[in-house]
This record gives C-alpha cells, structure tokens and sequence, in this order.
C-alpha cells in the first residue's frame, strides 16, 4: 500500500488505528483505507456503532458545557483522538475565552491535525503521550505551562479506558491522575460496555479491535463504576451516554444500551 502524501511518515497505513476508525465512524476524513474497512467491518457486526460514536461524542459536549458552567477554565483531554467538530476547546474558549486545554494522544495523525488546528492558540495545546504513563503526561513542559494542578481542572478519559487491558492496571493509571488532582476538580468518563448486548456480538467486537492499534475491552456497570473511587458521582448517575443530561438536537435511541456505552462525571470533594 502506498503511503498517503498527508500521513506523516511513521504512520503506519496498513494498520487500523483505534482513533481513526472513531474519525471514520463519525464521517470524518483523517483515516485511511484500512481505517475504513474496520469502521466497515465494525458496521456489519453492530449496526448502530455510527450512532454509539455520535452519541458518545455528544456527551463529551455535554460534559464540557456542564463543566464550563460549573466554573472549571482546565480541561486535560487524554485519548483525545483526531479533531472532529464540538472539539473540547471550541466549546469550552467560546463560553470562556481564557480556558486552558490540553489534549493527549498517540496518534501521529491526531497529533498533526491538532497541531494545524490549534496554530495561534495559546490557550490549547496537544502532546504525544499514552495514558499508561501518567508521570510523562503530569509532567510534560506543555501540561505545567497551561495546568494549574492547584486549582480544579477537569480530567476527561472519553472512550480511552476500554483500550487499557485489566494487566496494564487502569485503576491503577486514573488514580495517579486523580490524586495530581485540586478538590474541587473532575473527572469525565466514557466508557464502552457490552450490557445489555448479546455476548457473541461483544466477542466479535472485541476479535475486531484485537486487530488494531489498541485491543479494546468493554466493562460492566461495576467496572467502569469503579474508576470514579474518591469521586462523588452526580446526577444521573453512570449512565447509559444518552441519558447523561439529554439536551434538545441529540441523537435518539429506541434503547439507550444501543449507543454501546456508559457516561458520568465525578467531583473531586
């Protein structure tokens, strides 16, 4: 397969990539063939997962209007994935124009793309760095110029905990994060879950994703339950992500367990 003239070069296009099949799924346009070919093939195993990526993605927008209006001008994006439209700074900069946001990914194309978009901003930036290294991200140049761990800053893990396997201690990776944490602060969590779901579908989605760049893992209610400990939980609740604070335009289920995963936001107290 030829190299894409606008990959950058140490993308590897004959891979699927967790981040680009998100883009591809929300009709995005920085994926590739084989990113393609997985949302596809994604498609064909679970008929709605274009409508769980919409649905997970309206409820990071919720999410953040509800923290913009809460008072938070912080926001740590890790697992940020290539920019779509609603992108965390643009919602967060146009009701606060001196909000601070930091977003985190490995993805050579998400970090390009962000870069290009985030050109002239001083108030958001985006580094290359992996969720199971807390330390790096907690202390790279760019996270202390525009964090403030003194103050509240909301931690957003949207859609980027189910591809941390049990081995490599997700308890353990959001802890860290939580502890660099001031009170008064937040945590966002999205989480894929196969509740609700025939099993044997779950198994094949799993077998999908085992094939790209990150092996996914779905949790349970309990599970995912279990990652906002030393947060309290509000209203509604971990729910299913379109019952989390419905707003008006938001995409409709007939079932809410069909956009395929749970959302919550905890306050650090």
């Amino acid at each position: 397969m030829e190299h894409e003239s606008w990959a950058p070069p140490e993308v590897d296009v004959e891979r699927a990539n967790v981040a680009r099949i998100y883009d591809a799924l929300l009709g995005g346009s920085h994926n590739f063939a084989v990113d393609r070919d997985a949302a596809s093939a994604l498609t064909a195993i679970n008929p709605s997962s274009r409508e769980a990526a919409r649905a997970n993605r309206q409820f990071l927008g919720r999410a953040v209007r509800f923290l913009v209006k809460s008072g938070i001008r912080q926001f740590l994006d890790i697992g940020s994935g290539v920019p779509t439209s609603g992108n965390v700074h643009e919602i967060a900069q146009s009701a606060a124009p001196d909000a601070h946001v930091v977003y985190v990914d490995t993805d050579p194309v998400a970090i390009a793309h962000s870069k290009s978009i985030l050109a002239g901003n001083e108030g958001a930036t985006i580094i290359q760095a992996d969720l199971r290294e807390p330390d790096v991200i907690l202390s790279h140049p760019e996270v202390e110029r525009l964090i403030d761990f003194d103050r509240p800053v909301a931690l957003l893990l949207v859609a980027v905990l189910h591809f941390i396997t049990e081995e490599e201690r997700p308890g353990d990776l959001v802890k860290r994060l939580a502890d660099a944490l001031a009170p008064g602060s937040y945590l966002v969590i999205s989480h894929a879950t196969l509740d609700g779901h025939d099993p044997q579908v779950g198994e094949a989605i799993e077998k999908l994703y085992s094939r790209t760049s990150a092996p996914g893992r779905a949790r349970d209610h309990a599970g995912v339950k279990a990652f906002f400990d030393g947060f309290e939980i509000l209203d509604p609740g971990l729910v299913y992500l379109p019952q989390w604070r419905p707003e008006e335009g938001d995409l409709k289920f007939e079932r809410p367990e069909q956009a395929w995963g749970y959302g919550a936001v905890g306050l650090k107290t």
